[in-house]
């Protein structure tokens, strides 16, 4: 099984360089990490993906971005918004995360979007900087939205990853602590384990649907 956090922040956006990044995730146990806005890259065991995070965009902004992506190995995620901004999302080729859903309307990932993202392997992202850090309603909206989530991942079988947002190592969390957090919204080991392994699930090439055999 492949350990891998879906988001981290290294400088510039936060206060460690990516190689600090990667030696921390080694020592916690991970393997890899999405690294935003910050090349592809191996150090030591730890392998490090590009990634692509696109806050507040519209459509036509998420159509451009994709279509202007270079390096193969990036991991491009969108910010979620309402329905149709996120049917319209999961919908489109090259779209790999949908982020942020906790923050969303009620309404905003339904049953169709599940539908859509299973069918597309659109993974959906559960944000563990949310059951860190966040207070009173707003951590208590967001466990709710994230159960809301696994529901229709149970039926759907949607793809879902585990982000942990650091800006500092010091944020970083191993495999063990990002279990206990993920059982406060009902995630149990084998949830844990898929969503371990849910940047490699959608990032891996499609095998071709018919296969010819001599």
């Amino acid at each position: 099984m492949k350990i891998t956090d879906a988001a981290v922040c290294p400088f510039p956006n936060g206060d460690s360089s990516v190689r600090r990044f990667a030696l921390e995730a080694a020592a916690l146990g991970l393997d890899s990490l999405v690294a935003i806005d910050t090349p592809s890259a191996t150090y030591g065991s730890v392998v490090v993906r590009n990634g692509v995070f696109l806050r507040k965009a519209g459509m036509k902004d998420v159509i451009n971005q994709v279509k202007r992506g270079k390096d193969p190995s990036s991991v491009i995620s969108v910010q979620a918004g309402d329905a149709g901004f996120n049917r319209g999302v999961v919908g489109l080729r090259g779209v790999h995360i949908l982020r942020g859903v906790h923050a969303a309307d009620k309404n905003a990932f339904d049953h169709v979007t599940a539908k859509m993202a299973a069918d597309n392997r659109v993974a959906i992202d559960i944000d563990l900087s949310v059951l860190i850090a966040a207070r009173g309603v707003t951590r208590q909206r967001a466990i709710q939205r994230y159960r809301d989530v696994l529901v229709l991942q149970r039926r759907f079988e949607f793809p879902l990853t585990l982000s942990s947002y650091a800006r500092s190592v010091l944020d970083l969390r191993a495999s063990r602590e990002i279990s206990g957090l993920c059982s406060l919204v009902g995630m149990d080991m084998y949830d844990v384990e898929k969503a371990f392994s849910g940047v490699d699930i959608v990032t891996a090439t499609p095998e071709p649907s018919v296969r010819v055999v001599e």
